[in-house]
């Protein structure tokens, strides 16, 4: 399968860390903009002035979530990362975020 690399457009502005995480995870970027505008779960980011949102999976015997956090910046969101969980995640919980995406977006900066 080939990965098609997102573009930045008006709306939306693509880290290079939720590129690498889309092709980790065989994430689209079509799929991300989905969950981005259609979140079935809404909760405050790990990082400041983040959203973190997230849909689950149609999987019952295999229950998986998969989330995307961004920031709002203007008229234009910039997407800083997207990760599939496996599992159910609590609700009102801080948000499941897999320990090496945690340390990539602090050794990017995104996060302190």
């Amino acid at each position: 399968m080939r990965f098609n690399i997102p573009k930045n457009d008006s709306k939306y502005h693509w880290t290079q860390h939720s590129v690498r995480k889309m092709m980790f995870y065989g994430l689209t970027a079509d799929r991300v903009k989905r969950i981005i505008r259609n979140p079935r779960r809404v909760e405050n980011g790990v990082a400041e002035n983040t959203i973190a949102v997230m849909v689950s999976g149609s999987n019952k015997k295999k229950p998986t979530e998969v989330w995307a956090m961004y920031q709002q910046k203007g008229a234009k969101k910039v997407i800083i990362s997207a990760w599939r969980y496996l599992g159910v995640s609590p609700v009102g919980k801080t948000i499941p975020i897999p320990a090496d995406i945690l340390a990539e977006l602090k050794e990017d900066g995104i996060i302190e």
